[in-house]
């Protein structure tokens, strides 16, 4: 609590999978003196400290972010290191919404690969300033110049080199700074011996060339810069530093560094970056929250220990002694023991423990304040929840969560197992937004729902080995969604009549397709209230929205779940005995299908981005594969003789890829897939959909 708050830093680590980002923080903890033995993230060893799962260590991939504190030159750090793989993108969603800085790492062969794309697309999305830092200068192929290009090119990012190469590939030692024009070079047998000299005569004219391109960029930030280079003055090393810091926070700027984090070259002079460049709890963007009474006005938060107490818990992890809360504090502070309020339900929680994280270690605390991301031990919340002071209540805006787009059935093998999976599910859901559970009332079977079939199948394999107990998945099965085309008119009226009170509801308006800016803000219903006068007394507005909701969940044309649909109520009637919340919610999913039925239904299947990396020679046969699965190729990149193809593939035909296409490239071609968009399905395949949907209505009414 005592530390100056303008010398911490909360920042993320994300890149493409494979990019070495655990590697590069594995370097950052040694460096700063967390762990004394640096581990692998493959390779023997007990693998890298922030993948503390056993999946993790098998795998070598990172399936959860993890969290730890280090300290830099009087500067404590807080890190978050994400997941790559697209399936685990919901930690990166809500590691990000947390952090004031991140480090953007791409690798110095393939730059800019799909989950670069996915990585800037959600730093931008939750205005997070950051360093790039071009990774592998080690590996054949490196040319960290066209990775800046590709920057420039592919993410519109204003990516500006702050350091050049010296050697590359096996001849890679370190870079010269081009702020300071001095030759950084890295030796001992963990780079821990930095050594600043001179700049080789032979990189001396490329090096003043570099600088010149440096300045001609930062100058177009800085008025004052650009004068001192017309007039050809000496330009200080301090007024570079501000006019970088400035860029990089207003995100005008992403300074570019260099360096191997497996051969430990580059990663203290990334670490100088991060404390440059990047900004303090003090000096971040401002932080908003929102009135729980009244959600469209904004309350300013400030970083300081003595107001109110607003805190955001981003992730929660159940475990052994309770559920384990991520939490970063934004203004107040928190005191072991103390009580606090969640938002959301008004309830009065007691903190009984407070722990720092260093990815499965911990250490006491008993006061945190603004700044801190911090775990609390045995609090009951859900993620996104915010904790405030009595009297103090406000709510911090939540993340963004992506649509599931795979489902699996998941059976027990053993019926006395049941109770184990039912507590797994439950603690999964609560953990993670985007894996849903449900029963299918047809079947019987339970459905779980998430980003892919390796998201699933972790799962599937966690509760093999955290519950022991032993379950089968069934085959993936696509998450189909129904929408309308048409802007429509209903105009239901509902009436019962039963003995004693009966039942009344009478709704009109208009109902038709979200628009592109609701769709772009990740809105699947929009509900709008246009009513006039007290036809429809308030009380009965929200079982009027709730019924439009309700409905949505299955819809009338082939059973599956609609979206992106707009509902504007505009009038209706009511009876001063008959009508209640009950009956105007069953009036309003009578509208909904009187409306769904004219308003031009169809259905909406995933579609995938797929990014293929295959040697030149599998070009031609990659390609026609991807077109045979009805996908549509957006984009094909030459890097010496490998071929990047993309294409934008349904769901549905993607099944089962990765053993084909090995089988068809020798086992050299690697891809990865993301969820893109959702769009309408070919019309005989709807026809199929539909007919099967039919089939299934008519075998329950039997």
């Amino acid at each position: 609590m005592a530390l100056d708050l303008t010398k911490t830093r909360n920042i993320g680590i994300s890149a493409h999978i494979d990019s070495g980002k655990t590697t590069v923080t594995e370097r950052v903890l040694f460096y700063t003196g967390k762990i004394h033995k640096i581990e692998e993230v493959r390779g023997g060893g007990d693998g890298a400290t922030m993948d503390h799962m056993e999946l993790e260590k098998e795998k070598g991939i990172t399936i959860t972010s993890a969290a730890t504190t280090c300290y830099w030159k009087d500067h404590r750090v807080n890190i978050i290191d994400t997941p790559g793989h697209v399936d685990f993108t919901v930690e990166v969603e809500r590691s990000l919404r947390v952090l004031d800085g991140a480090v953007m790492i791409l690798t110095a062969v393939e730059g800019v690969q799909s989950q670069s794309i996915t990585v800037d697309r959600q730093m931008k999305r939750y205005r997070v300033p950051r360093l790039g830092f071009i990774n592998k200068m080690d590996r054949v192929g490196a040319n960290p110049e066209r990775v800046v290009e590709s920057m420039r090119e592919k993410l519109k990012l204003n990516a500006v080199a702050i350091q050049m190469k010296i050697g590359a590939e096996d001849e890679f030692k370190g870079h010269v700074d081009l702020i300071t024009m001095k030759a950084v070079t890295y030796t001992g047998d963990n780079g821990e011996n930095i050594n600043v000299d001179e700049i080789p005569e032979d990189l001396k004219a490329d090096a003043e060339e570099r600088r010149h391109e440096m300045l001609d960029a930062l100058s177009m930030l800085d008025d004052e810069l650009m004068e001192m280079m017309l007039e050809e003055k000496d330009i200080p090393e301090e007024k570079l530093h501000e006019v970088i810091k400035k860029g990089t926070m207003s995100l005008e700027l992403v300074p570019v560094l260099v360096g191997s984090a497996y051969k430990n070259k580059g990663v203290q002079a990334m670490l100088d970056a991060v404390l440059n460049y990047l900004p303090s709890p003090v000096n971040r963007e401002t932080v908003v929250a929102l009135d729980p009474e009244d959600e469209t006005k904004e309350i300013e938060i400030t970083p300081d220990p003595d107001k109110p107490l607003v805190a955001l818990a981003f992730k929660l992890t159940d475990e052994q002694f309770g559920q384990l809360t991520y939490t970063r504090i934004y203004q107040g502070s928190i005191k072991k023991g103390s009580f606090v309020y969640n938002a959301r339900d008004g309830k009065k929680v007691r903190v009984g423990r407070i722990v720092r994280m260093s990815a499965n270690d911990r250490t006491d605390e008993t006061l945190v304040g603004p700044g801190d991301i911090i775990a609390l031990v045995g609090v009951d919340c859900s993620s996104g929840d915010t904790f405030c002071d009595d009297g103090h209540l406000m709510s911090m805006m939540s993340m963004f969560v992506p649509l599931s787009v795979v489902d699996l059935s998941v059976t027990v093998n053993k019926q006395e197992d049941a109770d184990k999976l039912s507590k797994a599910l439950n603690r999964f859901r609560k953990e993670d937004p985007t894996f849903h559970v449900k029963l299918d009332e047809e079947s019987g079977q339970t459905i779980i729902s998430g980003m892919g079939e390796l998201h699933l199948e972790i799962y599937a394999e966690r509760i093999r080995r955290e519950y022991k107990c032993d379950v089968t998945l069934g085959r993936p099965k696509v998450a189909y969604r129904e929408t309308i085309t048409d802007m429509v008119d209903y105009d239901y009226k509902h009436k019962k009549q039963t003995g004693g009170s009966g039942e009344y509801g009478h709704v009109a308006g208009k109902m038709g397709p979200i628009n592109a800016e609701e769709k772009e803000e990740g809105l699947n219903y929009v509900f709008e209230n246009k009513l006039k006068g007290m036809n429809i007394p308030r009380e009965f507005v929200g079982p009027i929205e709730k019924g439009f909701e309700d409905a949505m969940v299955k819809g009338p044309l082939a059973d599956f779940p609609v979206i992106g649909i707009k509902v504007i109520l505009e009038d209706g009637s009511s009876h001063d005995v008959d009508s209640s919340e009950r009956a105007f919610k069953t009036t309003a999913r009578h509208a909904f299908r009187q409306a769904y039925a004219k308003a031009g239904a169809i259905i909406l299947e995933p579609i995938m981005s797929v990014e293929c990396e295959t040697p030149s020679e599998f070009q031609g046969a990659v390609t026609g594969d991807l077109s045979s699965r009805r996908g549509v190729l957006t984009g094909t990149d030459m890097q010496d003789d490998f071929a990047i193809i993309k294409a934008e593939v349904p769901l549905s035909e993607m099944f089962g890829y990765a053993n084909e296409i090995r089988s068809k490239t020798q086992g050299k071609c690697g891809f990865s897939m993301e969820f893109c968009d959702y769009r309408p399905v070919p019309t005989g395949i709807q026809k199929e959909l539909v007919s099967l949907a039919e089939k299934e209505r008519a075998n329950r009414n039997k």
